[in-house]
């Protein structure tokens, strides 16, 4: 399979504006929500999505980054341990409703060690996810998105990589590509 391009930079923002329209349906003005970003990846996407979402209400909106590395259930199965990424949450997430967005959904892990992460904070009222792209056909767990950017069907052979202008790239974008080919 050749790489081939999900999401380019126009499609990207579209997507992002639809995704927060969304939020805003179901959250109003968010006066009792907030923004979880789970690291590493997800904090990109959850920086978008607060700023849109700040432009829409005219008012700030409250984002936090979440790391799981110590709650995965395969830290301690690695050669090398993964590296710790910053937690910052600058609220209280007691009794609020949360949106933990990441950018790509594949085998659910990662949202079952935020899940577990966030409870060692406090105790949401609710919790909902938000994924740039879900990966369907393809979890380990029964974990579904509450907001979906983009479904894309795949196999374990082929990965979804999510290029961001913070991370250097000239433009934002999203690939689909076979596991075996160079990125």
């Amino acid at each position: 399979m050749q790489k081939k391009l999900i999401l380019d930079q126009d499609l990207l923002e579209i997507t992002i504006s639809r995704l927060c329209y969304q939020l805003i349906e179901n959250h109003n003005d968010f006066s009792n929500s907030a923004i979880l970003g789970l690291q590493p990846r997800g904090k990109y996407v959850a920086d978008r999505v607060k700023a849109k979402l700040e432009l829409l209400l005219n008012k700030e909106i409250r984002l936090g980054y979440l790391d799981t590395t110590f709650h995965r259930d395969d830290f301690r199965r690695r050669k090398f341990p993964k590296a710790a990424n910053e937690t910052m949450m600058p609220f209280l997430i007691e009794d609020r409703d949360i949106v933990l967005v990441d950018d790509v959904l594949y085998t659910g892990r990662s949202v079952r060690a935020a899940l577990d992460a966030m409870i060692s904070y406090g105790r949401p009222r609710s919790v909902e996810l938000l994924v740039l792209v879900d990966r369907k056909y393809s979890r380990d767990l029964p974990i579904q998105p509450n907001y979906i950017g983009k479904s894309v069907n795949t196999i374990h052979t082929q990965r979804v990589k999510v290029e961001w202008r913070e991370q250097g790239r000239k433009n934002d974008n999203i690939w689909l590509f076979d596991n075996l080919e160079t990125q």
